[in-house]
């Protein structure tokens, strides 16, 4: 056993404490993460000695690409008056929580290993509770797209004179609530003076806590996934040609978006499930959960490639950005950035749903494939 008596002595003395007076205790973190994780003091000294490895710099540089995927994302939807849209603000918002998931990682990176002895508790819920925020704003915003397609097909109405106050609530809903979840730790909710209920991935972490995190999440998945059934079925139902139409087309990238989240944050899931249920140190797969983590932010690149594969006009408007962006760094002039998108989709060749209420579908003004 390495966990040894002299961090017993420790943990006991620190109990004595107020948990908030602890929040700026150098020695707090050297305690919890040898307890949690089985660390001697000379295991301790090691760590405090480790440089970045090989896999941490592969981890930032995909980061590095993240942010400027999405950075691309939120230039093509503010650039293009054509992607002003409801549907288009809310897939805005989803790459700005991935931009920021990607900053959050690196941050996260950079601060662990060596460093994250040399920190104090409130910098450690900081560095971990960003991430977790960016997570629940990534998985609020699916919501709120689900949320829009639906409304969107079962409404007669959908983009009168509540159409801005319902998007800007449920964007404003999306980062409260994600701030909210992601601060509960710092706010209280944490295993300080409470040892035996610490996590071992996340050795500050109620146990309790992250498996709160994790059941909300997924019962948050499980009613996009509802939602996007009954979306099908009513598609369904309606008049074939709407299969066709761009609305249809729509559906399916987002629906690809979500099933896509899925498959990669599925395994980091289950990590914390493992976490949570395992009694301590009888998992020893628990070590490896920076793997599943970092598999579980490459979910963040792929959906910029999801939206250039599936939209021509995304396509076409990533092309006009990266161009501009060239235009601009070699001093020539800039007068193609201003160039109008052409193709097969315009304003005028929009069907909306007043001009056809047979239909449920109401058709959007892009184009995917």
């Amino acid at each position: 056993m390495t966990f040894c008596w002299d961090t017993i002595l420790q943990c006991h003395t620190l109990a004595m404490i107020s948990m908030y007076e602890q929040y700026y205790n150098k020695s707090v973190i050297s305690v919890y993460y040898a307890y949690a994780k089985n660390l001697s003091q000379s295991d301790i000294s090691e760590k405090s000695k480790e440089s970045l490895s090989v896999m941490s710099i592969f981890f930032i540089l995909m980061c590095c690409i993240i942010i400027l995927e999405n950075l691309l994302v939120l230039a093509a939807v503010c650039r293009n008056k054509k992607f002003h849209s409801a549907m288009f603000f809310f897939i805005g918002n989803l790459a700005f929580s991935d931009l920021l998931a990607g900053s959050a990682y690196i941050a996260n990176i950079l601060l662990s290993g060596k460093r994250t002895f040399e920190l104090v508790p409130v910098e450690w819920f900081i560095r971990e509770g960003t991430a977790f925020i960016t997570l629940a704003a990534s998985i609020f915003s699916l919501l709120a797209i689900a949320i829009e397609r639906f409304t969107a097909i079962t409404k007669v109405k959908v983009y009168g004179s509540n159409k801005s106050c319902r998007m800007f609530f449920l964007i404003g809903a999306c980062w409260v609530t994600s701030i909210l979840i992601g601060c509960m730790p710092i706010i209280g909710w944490n295993c300080i003076n409470n040892i035996s209920d610490c996590s071992y991935v996340l050795p500050l972490y109620s146990k309790r806590y992250i498996f709160f995190v994790v059941t909300i999440f997924t019962l948050i998945l499980f009613s996009i996934v509802v939602l996007y059934v009954r979306i099908y079925l009513i598609v369904k139902s309606s008049h074939r040609e709407t299969t066709a139409s761009p609305t249809y087309a729509l559906l399916k990238t987002v629906t690809i978006v979500l099933g896509v989240f899925i498959i990669c944050w599925l395994p980091a899931f289950t990590i914390l499930l493992l976490d949570v249920s395992c009694a301590r140190l009888s998992c020893p797969i628990l070590s490896k959960s920076k793997y599943f983590f970092g598999f579980a932010t490459l979910n963040c690149a792929l959906n910029p490639v999801i939206y250039t594969l599936r939209s021509k006009d995304m396509r076409r408007e990533f092309l006009r950005v990266i161009c501009c962006w060239g235009l601009f760094h070699s001093g020539r002039s800039t007068d193609c950035c201003m160039i109008p998108l052409k193709g097969s989709t315009t304003l005028e060749h929009c069907t909306f749903k007043h001009e056809q209420p047979t239909t449920p579908i109401m058709q959007d003004c892009t184009t995917f494939v």
